[in-house]
């Protein structure tokens, strides 16, 4: 069987996160159409009959960070690279012109002394397009494949694609931790999942900056009869962004209270009763990990 360690690179919203939550068959990922959704990078298996595969998905790298928060993602992105790993997939969006951003993180696959491939993502839509200012990459790469990670396009050629520059094992060394987690993450646990599907929502139904001055704390997960508890402090640098998310009337932080849970539900299979709190914390972001 095969078996390693690929990373996913590429600058913010190029749908990283969208290709590994398909993929893998169930969200493990938070996507929005904002940049720099995900903070950390995101360790999880796609397995098959070849093998396994150690997708690391990480925080899409910046072209300028300037607030401590981005400065921190960009340096866990830099942290990632340096790990072990066996293969590179840089994936770019087509629809989106080449920018400083761009070729930032091209620099930095550059560095990479491993094999590489080159995904262009969102084929499925045509316009705008801006794929001839990326043609000149092909050459640098081991294998180029087009592909729509939203619409599950051209992704099984891509996976093989992958097992083929992975190295040989004779036995496993993920098999496990595999079998012990319930869904194929390995470096997440269920207060963490909580704490991003909320963060999630914040970002979905929040506008401007108010999303990337907040955090969620999961204080207690507690299976009560007939439901699932959850308790969850959402927390934000300022007494103006409090009162944006909790809402004229406390409207804002129903609803986002009201679609994570109607998610979460979905994905436990039991009634779950979610209670959020909004507090003020301006130094938050100094002590993120």
């Amino acid at each position: 069987m095969k078996e390693g360690n690929v990373i996913i690179i590429g600058r913010p919203n190029v749908g990283k996160s969208t290709f590994l939550n398909n993929i893998i068959g169930q969200k493990i990922a938070i996507t929005s159409p904002k940049p720099q959704t995900t903070r950390f990078p995101i360790q999880a298996v796609y397995s098959d009959k070849q093998g396994n595969i150690i997708f690391l998905d990480t925080p899409g790298v910046f072209g300028k960070a300037t607030d401590l928060l981005s400065k921190k993602i960009n340096r866990k992105t830099l942290d990632a690279l340096n790990d072990k790993i066996d293969l590179l997939l840089y994936m770019i969006d087509h629809t989106r012109r080449r920018d400083f951003e761009e070729a930032r993180v091209l620099g930095i696959v550059r560095k990479i002394k491993k094999p590489k491939i080159l995904a262009i993502n969102k084929i499925d839509k045509k316009e705008p397009t801006y794929l001839p200012q990326y043609k000149f990459l092909f050459s640098e790469f081991d294998d180029v494949h087009l592909i729509s990670a939203l619409k599950g396009k051209h992704i099984k050629p891509l996976i093989d694609a992958i097992f083929s520059f992975l190295p040989e094992v004779k036995e496993s060394s993920i098999k496990k931790e595999i079998e012990d987690k319930p869904v194929p993450v390995l470096n997440i646990n269920s207060k963490i999942y909580l704490q991003e599907l909320i963060r999630e929502k914040i970002f979905l139904q929040t506008r401007q900056e108010v999303p990337y001055t907040t955090t969620v704390f999961v204080e207690k997960i507690e299976n009560k009869p007939d439901v699932l508890y959850i308790k969850a402090r959402i927390i934000t640098t300022s007494d103006r962004y409090k009162r944006m998310l909790i809402g004229k009337g406390g409207r804002k932080i129903k609803e986002i209270g009201r679609i994570a849970r109607k998610e979460l539900e979905l994905a436990t299979g039991q009634k779950v009763f979610l209670e959020l709190e909004v507090e003020t914390n301006p130094h938050w972001q100094e002590e993120f990990l």
